[in-house]
């Protein structure tokens, strides 16, 4: 099956990256950067141990992208109003679906390429499963998402890849039937690797709720007293910032600045810059009105897809199709990798136009449940 695609990319897109031309800095000055790290994360692109001015452009161009990609709530909320029915605003998401067509319209044609094929689905949480809002302490999913993704696991293996914590997460959904990955995949509760040697560190024979024998991956273990080091210090220092959320996401800290008002924003960036100098080896990276402090290794969402994908004994097989949905950034990892591979599809979860390596799209959790309910009820047709 080739699931290549003709797609290009839309006129409207994120915010481009922080660049070493647009921040006037040369090549030469900038740290080491590992492979795999997003060229999106900010804190590269200025020298850790300049001081001063260098810093004040470090701190403003964390703010430029926070406003670029996260417009105050309180016009969010209006401009949601307002653009009911606005002619620019249909023509330019209608022109986006061309590009990005509705997996749910797609569905058939993206079965008639599943059939004969084993279905593996992993699933974003905040923003998918659930709906964005302003307290993450209350990002619960409904009762009919719970029961058609208890439905969906059913039949598929079925993971949940996160920026929470692992632990989070699981309070969320409460299946024992999923797998789940934590952290932006540095947290994995997957199946037993056979595999794998007992004496890997990062890899620990552990149990589930139910008792069953189940392998904890843990890559970036040996910052897990860092990252506690760096939680209690945000703390601390954004105490006095009105609406800002700091959570530990045990291996790695969000800072949630969705209530706080813009003028404060700048405040915020500097914060997590005076902590982030302090820790040449974690980097910052962006969200939906978030900052996510994580560790410098080569490791994201994508790879947990395909860490999980050889776990379940379904990686390198021409019989199996991945199917990836999620909303964020991050989730672009995981894009990119059944694109590049050529081996599966990616489903964007979002209401308004943005650049995305997916081959599909829903525009919000309502239509990722109809979705999901769509596979449960193919399943069931298929096996009669």
């Amino acid at each position: 099956m080739d699931l290549k695609s003709s797609h290009t990319a839309p006129v409207l897109t994120d915010p481009a990256p922080i660049s070493k031309s647009r921040l006037g800095v040369h090549s030469s000055l900038l740290p080491y950067s590992p492979p795999g790290a997003f060229s999106s994360d900010l804190f590269l692109a200025i020298p850790r141990k300049k001081t001063g001015v260098l810093d004040d452009v470090r701190a403003n161009s964390w703010l430029d992208a926070m406003k670029a990609s996260s417009p105050p709530h309180k016009k969010m909320a209006k401009e949601s109003i307002n653009e009911v029915g606005s002619p620019d605003k249909d023509v330019a998401y209608r022109t986006w679906l061309l590009q990005y067509p509705s997996a749910l319209a797609s569905f058939e044609q993206i079965m008639n390429c599943a059939k004969g094929k084993r279905i593996a689905l992993f699933l974003d949480y905040d923003g998918t499963l659930s709906p964005i809002v302003d307290n993450p302490d209350c990002a619960f999913m409904s009762d009919a998402m719970r029961a058609v993704v208890k439905k969906v696991a059913k039949y598929f293996p079925t993971a949940i890849i996160s920026g929470r914590s692992r632990d989070k997460v699981f309070e969320f959904v409460r299946l024992t039937e999923l797998y789940y990955a934590g952290s932006h995949g540095m947290d994995i509760m997957g199946p037993v690797r056979q595999s794998v040697s007992k004496d890997d560190p990062d890899n620990i024979r552990s149990t589930d709720e139910q008792g069953k024998e189940v392998t904890l991956f843990q890559p970036a273990k040996e910052f897990l007293p860092m990252i506690v080091e760096v939680f209690h210090s945000l703390v601390e220092n954004t105490k006095e910032i009105k609406g800002v959320k700091v959570e530990n996401n045990k291996f790695c800290v969000s800072v949630h600045y969705r209530n706080v008002e813009e003028k404060y924003w700048a405040t915020v960036a500097q914060c997590v810059d005076e902590i982030l100098k302090q820790y040449p080896r974690l980097r910052l990276t962006h969200g939906r009105k978030v900052l996510e402090v994580r560790p410098v290794i080569n490791w994201d969402k994508g790879k947990a897809v395909m860490f999980l994908l050889e776990s379940l004994g379904l990686s390198n097989c021409d019989d199996v199709l991945p199917i990836y949905v999620g909303d964020d950034r991050t989730d672009e990892d995981a894009f990119k990798v059944l694109r590049e591979g050529n081996c599966g599809y990616g489903i964007l979860v979002s209401s308004a136009p943005k650049e995305s390596k997916a081959f599909y799209s829903l525009r919000d959790p309502s239509e990722v449940l109809e979705f999901l309910k769509s596979f449960v009820m193919w399943k069931q047709s298929s096996a009669l």
